[in-house]
């Protein structure tokens, strides 16, 4: 689910100029990058709307990136993408890693499925990740990260209601879109299971093609604004960076948010609202990215669709506050039921 700092055009070897690093939002972030040193591997990363800075599904894959470039050796580049781009802009940022040298490059967020389809087409030889899709017609060269997101969510679920005091929660959406349906269909289905009769409000701020709703904080705070005056006491937000406002409006309130992808009450920019946070849905997209480049290192790259759910560790819920301490055994039974197989969670919402 998903704004940053600008980053800056550095000079890479190879063909690539600095106008085209420039236009594509490239930066080297590993000093083997600009020296010309061949012996690493070279990852390039395009980054959802949002970039670095986002405390949310941005960071998280930075965090993978970052432990790859520490723990592995790698020379990395990212980019990012601008509010309101086009298609042919997304293609032309991949293109511009590839023209730089990268064989390895990671998109991150299901926007990127035309472009990276078109470009993996072109380029053979060169081995493309995408994070949060799987498109049939894909070619071999591209591998989907996945995430169960609707079980993480469902967890998420059962802590809403098991809190509300109000029996009333709520679930808002960055953007109308089949992943984000996951995210809710998830989180219903589990509230549902603590309480069948508590009472789900739920927002989308935006639908495709208007993406904005992964960037916007103004939205997330005035539809939590809205679904905390129909009397809404715990909130969940799967909006990326729109899911800032949401958590500010519900701390604003008294009242209790649950943050999506990274930890949220541990992210710095969301400091004074920690308080205020129940949980945060944790989508280990880190954890993928990290053990997606180690794999291309060691020659056995990954291919096709790597699945992280809940039994592989690729969701979890936070427990930084304390504040879901008191249910663990609850959510613990809720998770192994998932584990087990004996519970199927939902990927689209009921009617």
């Amino acid at each position: 689910m998903r704004r940053s700092m600008k980053l800056a055009a550095v000079v890479l070897s190879g063909s690539l100029g600095i106008a085209s690093l420039a236009a594509c939002g490239a930066k080297s972030t590993d000093s083997n990058a600009s020296s010309g040193s061949s012996d690493s591997l070279k990852v390039g990363m395009a980054y959802d709307i949002g970039g670095r800075g986002d405390q949310s599904f941005n960071d998280s894959a930075a965090r993978g990136l970052d432990k790859a470039k520490s723990d592995l050796g790698v020379s990395v580049t990212e980019a990012e993408a601008k509010q309101g781009e086009a298609e042919a802009d997304k293609e032309t940022r991949l293109k511009n890693l590839v023209d730089a040298g990268y064989k390895t490059i990671i998109a991150v967020g299901f926007v990127y499925q035309p472009a990276v389809n078109k470009v993996a087409k072109d380029n053979p030889n060169v081995k493309f990740a995408i994070i949060d899709s799987n498109d049939k017609d894909q070619p071999a060269n591209v591998t989907s990260l996945l995430f169960a997101e609707q079980e993480g969510s469902y967890l998420a679920g059962v802590a809403a209601a098991n809190k509300s005091k109000s029996h009333h929660i709520g679930f808002i959406g960055g953007v109308q879109t089949e992943l984000i349906k996951k995210f809710e269909a998830g989180y219903k289905a589990g509230a549902k299971f603590a309480d069948p009769n508590i009472q789900i409000e739920t927002t989308y701020l935006t639908t495709p093609p208007d993406f904005s709703g992964f960037g916007a904080p103004d939205k997330g705070k005035e539809a939590a604004q809205g679904q905390l005056d129909k009397g809404a006491d715990v909130i969940y937000s799967a909006a990326g960076a729109s899911g800032n406002g949401a958590i500010e409006a519900v701390a604003n309130a008294g009242k209790l948010a649950i943050g999506v992808d990274s930890d949220q009450a541990n992210q710095p920019a969301l400091a004074k609202f920690k308080n205020s946070i129940l949980t945060s849905m944790v989508k280990n997209v880190d954890t993928a990215v990290f053990q997606y480049i180690q794999s291309v290192k060691s020659g056995t790259p990954f291919t096709g669709i790597k699945l992280f759910d809940l039994k592989a560790g690729g969701v979890s819920l936070a427990t930084t506050g304390g504040k879901i301490d008191d249910i663990q055994d609850k959510l613990k039974a809720a998770a192994d039921s998932i584990t087990s197989g004996a519970t199927t969670i939902p990927t689209a919402p009921a009617n």
